[in-house]
């Protein structure tokens, strides 16, 4: 298996040829960057494994390219090195989101030594059913497969519709566990008096109508993993619960009094702000630093754009298949209207506009009318009062709240018919509307 490439960003350019020399001695692939803003340009061009940056460069120092990083991949690790030994620095470093420091001078071998210790895996393209042509998605699946070897609890969080179950499911499927169960339960779509005795089990009479005993995903788990889905839905008495089961690693079903141990790795996914709910009391902080081992943050689509089209075409493919029909091709009108737009709902969004499309689609090629998908022009007054230096991110939000205010105008304000439209949770469309709304009284 070939290894992702090695970013090593210094200013001083024999140290630089000198350390790439190094990792190429090594055995490794080094990629060259003799400023910041130059690792930033190979970074959003290519897929690294590893960026090995010094701390102190003119323009752009070590922390603010880690700072940038962070934000355009949060799943690559950054290795800083540094003549300066003192232990605030490093403290600092590793705050920031660094996976180690290093001090200089250093023996070539410890450099090897760290680059083998952080340098993430290669995911290879079109395997194992998931779509990573983005490098933002390769870096994710990386860093998922590097913990997929440990038992470390996972926190999956990212909005609605983005992958996170998808991302677990990897997880399981590369982890030592792979032969056993994969059990998934979502604690939102579950009343809450049946999802004790769902997560639990039950003995036979321990409430009516529990005719037998029967297991809880927990037991169903044993040997494998299990996966609680939107783990913030579930009620803060559950919690409790929850937490003295994953302190003792082992369940009393409800109405029984036998412990049973517990073999299982446990995933949690949450589609909200974990650390905003604990400070407000919706989540204990106990159970969420429980769950907290090991945070992963999926990216919404709009900010992996590379994964839209073939995405989009999987999910073309993937419906001709099970209904038997014809396979259908994006034309490129349509492929730039999917680019241009910014899925508020995510995945789950582009499936619903790729099935409407091909009911839609006249012959084998769907074209930018089939998707109907609206041209949003952004409103000359807000693109005034931002101006063009807000980049990116704030267009996406803009473009986001007015295609979303469009669809409830169509709707004539109905939440119900305009979620069904965007393909977003109804709690996702009452949190977007609640932050427009402080936006506007902020």
């Amino acid at each position: 298996m070939t290894k992702l490439p090695v970013l090593i960003v210094e200013d001083d350019h024999d140290l630089l040829e000198a350390l790439c020399a190094t990792l190429e001695l090594a055995g490794y692939t080094a990629l060259a960057a003799d400023a910041g803003d130059v690792a930033l340009a190979i970074l959003k061009k290519q897929q690294v494994g590893l960026v090995v940056s010094d701390v102190q460069m003119k323009h752009m120092d070590g922390f603010a390219l880690l700072r940038e990083i962070r934000t355009l991949n949060p799943a690559l690790p950054v290795l800083l090195m540094t003549a300066y030994g003192d232990i605030e620095r490093a403290v600092a470093a590793m705050r920031a989101g660094a996976c180690d420091y290093l001090i200089k001078p250093f023996e070539p071998v410890n450099l090897a030594s760290y680059v083998a210790r952080y340098l993430l895996p290669t995911v290879e393209q079109g395997t194992d059913g998931v779509i990573a042509q983005d490098p933002r998605t390769s870096a994710l699946l990386s860093l998922a497969l590097r913990v997929a070897q440990s038992s470390a609890t996972i926190m999956l969080t990212g909005e609605s519709g983005s992958g996170k179950e998808v991302v677990a499911r990897f997880i399981h499927r590369h982890s030592p566990r792979a032969g056993q169960p994969f059990v998934a339960i979502n604690c939102a779509a579950i009343p809450e008096n049946l999802l004790e005795a769902t997560l639990f089990g039950y003995e036979k009479g321990a409430f009516t109508g529990a005719s037998q005993s029967q297991p809880g995903k927990f037991e169903q788990a044993q040997g494998g993993t299990l996966l609680l889905d939107e783990v913030s839905e579930m009620p803060l008495g559950l919690q409790a619960k929850l937490l003295r089961v994953l302190q003792e690693r082992e369940v009393e079903r409800v109405g029984g009094r036998k412990a049973i141990a517990l073999d299982i790795r446990l995933l949690a996914t949450s589609n909200r702000d974990m650390a905003a709910m604990v400070a407000s009391g919706g989540f204990r902080e106990d159970l969420y630093y429980r769950l907290n081992v090991f945070p992963m943050l999926i990216p919404p689509l709009r900010e992996r754009p590379l994964d839209i089209v073939p995405l989009a075409q999987r999910i073309l493919d993937s419906n001709a298949g099970r209904t038997e029909q014809r396979t259908l091709q994006l034309a490129p009108s349509a492929v730039a209207r999917l680019m241009q737009h910014t899925w508020p709902g995510n995945v789950r969004e582009l499936e619903n506009v790729i099935q409407r499309a091909m009911i839609l689609a006249h012959g084998d090629v769907i074209e930018a009318e089939d998707l109907n998908l609206p041209q949003i022009e952004v409103d000359a007054e807000m693109t005034e009062k931002h101006g063009d230096a807000a980049g990116t991110q704030m267009d996406m939000k803009m473009l986001e709240r007015a295609y979303i205010m469009e669809t409830l105008h169509a709707v004539n304000g109905s939440r119900k018919l305009a979620v069904q439209r965007l393909g977003i949770s109804e709690r996702t469309l009452r949190y977007k509307l609640q932050q427009y709304r402080l936006t506007e009284t902020g």
